[in-house]
């Protein structure tokens, strides 16, 4: 008598319940750098506010606008004093662009990490960079309408640019304390890439 060999319906269960428990600690994993991310996010923008705070009652001007930061720094430029942060947020055109002397003041003053020379702006966790700026609500410059200073972060991915807007604000991209770039989020979209503004 032939005996076939083959899998008994206890052993294909046993591997469907551990194909799912290591799909499940994946997509957990998956869901805690995510959450990760977005928490380095929040911690960036409050840092960022922080260290502005700082600056401007230490030195009374705002960083990258201070038009007498090189009497307290050496190897620093001078912003123009007229109480906004100049260009955009992302800007890299030039060192001298006050977006990218907020970056060089604090960090002569030793209020962020970098080196005191340094103006880029730093990263922020889904590979964009973090930039402060103050805001034309007339022309919606950079996409968002904050008349006011804020702190902007770019590449940011569609369904986290919602998630963040919609947890702490109005969820409409083009109103409120956060705003973003493009004007409409996208449902279930997770490839299109957004700039995220939230408000000082």
């Amino acid at each position: 008598m032939n005996k076939q060999n083959g899998f008994t319906l206890v052993e294909i269960a046993i591997v469907i319940v551990i194909i799912g428990l290591l799909l499940g600690g994946v997509l957990k994993g998956q869901q805690i750098i995510l959450d990760a991310k977005i928490k380095n996010l929040d911690n960036q923008f409050n840092g960022t506010t922080a260290a502005y705070y700082t600056y401007l009652d230490r030195y009374r001007a705002l960083a990258g606008d201070h038009r007498t930061a090189t009497t307290y720094f050496s190897g620093v430029t001078n912003g123009d004093g007229n109480r906004r942060i100049n260009e955009a947020f992302d800007s890299t055109a030039a060192d001298t662009d006050e977006s990218r002397l907020f970056w060089l003041h604090l960090r002569s003053a030793g209020l962020v990490t970098g080196a005191p020379n340094d103006p880029n702006q730093p990263s922020n966790p889904f590979g964009g960079i973090v930039g402060v700026s103050s805001g034309d609500g007339a022309t919606a410059t950079n996409g968002q309408r904050i008349t006011k200073l804020f702190v902007g972060f770019s590449d940011i991915p569609n369904n986290i640019a919602f998630m963040l807007d919609t947890r702490g604000d109005d969820a409409n991209p083009m109103a409120g304390a956060i705003q973003a770039n493009p004007a409409a989020y996208i449902p279930g979209d997770t490839d299109t890439l957004f700039s995220v503004f939230f408000k000082m």
